[in-house]
């Protein structure tokens, strides 16, 4: 199976992450200096690049703006649960994990995941349900982090928020009803962060199966943060709490 990827950063991070690309386009008329980095990283790769009328990579890529770029990729592999906690261990840190309920909306797990990536989260933890996949969307969204923040696709979250407690994770749920802010919380240990669906939240039996609670102080008219905004202060906050043991660890 095979897919695409679009846009100047998310072919450069690919090729650079050691992704198995197939072959890439480029626009006939895109300027030399914009493309030039993408042609000399894909001569050293071995990667056939070929020029195509603009008009062809619209119709690759519908719906992305592709600037002129556009890449045939393998289908992407998504991690296991595993893969992150092995990761945190391999770093010699508290694993940091992101598990997103229901997030439907492509613009969000692309940013989500472009924080995740500056932050140091260990992992992204999604359903295959009702949910964004790794899409071209998403990946030029998150300016080419999907090649670095592994993904885990999972059937049932409660049944993973389980195992992951089980392995000594704390499990955190973001909700405006939470008696404790973020910032009073301790976000040191080993965590994952549980944000919920765009419109819905987080549901019933994810959240009665969280450890605790936690929200972001809320002083003006409207009542809740996109939910790609809300992530990146949670894993901020995360990453502020954490500074002291990543420097020393």
């Amino acid at each position: 199976m095979e897919e695409y990827i679009a846009g100047k950063h998310s072919v450069l991070e690919a090729i650079r992450s050691g992704r198995t690309i197939h072959k890439i386009w480029i626009a006939d008329n895109a300027q030399k200096h914009y493309v030039h980095p993408i042609m000399a990283e894909a001569k050293a790769n071995g990667i056939l690049v070929q020029t195509a009328a603009r008009r062809k990579l619209d119709q690759l890529v519908p719906n992305v703006q592709n600037q002129g770029v556009v890449a045939q990729i393998a289908a992407y592999d998504y991690a296991s649960v595993d893969d992150i906690l092995d990761l945190a261990a391999r770093k010699g840190q508290a694993p940091l994990i992101v598990i997103l309920d229901e997030i439907e909306d492509p613009h969000n797990l692309g940013a989500i995941l472009r924080t995740a990536d500056c932050t140091g989260v260990h992992g992204i933890i999604i359903p295959k349900r009702r949910a964004v996949g790794l899409t071209a969307t998403v990946s030029k969204i998150s300016a080419g982090a999907v090649e670095y923040v592994p993904v885990a696709k999972v059937t049932n979250l409660v049944q993973t928020i389980e195992e992951l407690k089980e392995r000594g994770v704390w499990v955190a749920g973001a909700d405006g009803s939470a008696e404790q802010t973020v910032f009073e919380a301790d976000l040191t240990m080993p965590l994952a962060i549980v944000i919920g669906n765009e419109s819905k939240g987080i549901g019933r039996l994810v959240r009665e199966h969280c450890d605790f609670l936690i929200k972001l102080p809320m002083l003006g008219s409207i009542s809740s943060l996109n939910a790609s905004v809300a992530a990146s202060v949670l894993m901020y906050e995360a990453l502020r709490q954490r500074i002291g043991q990543l420097s020393s660890g």
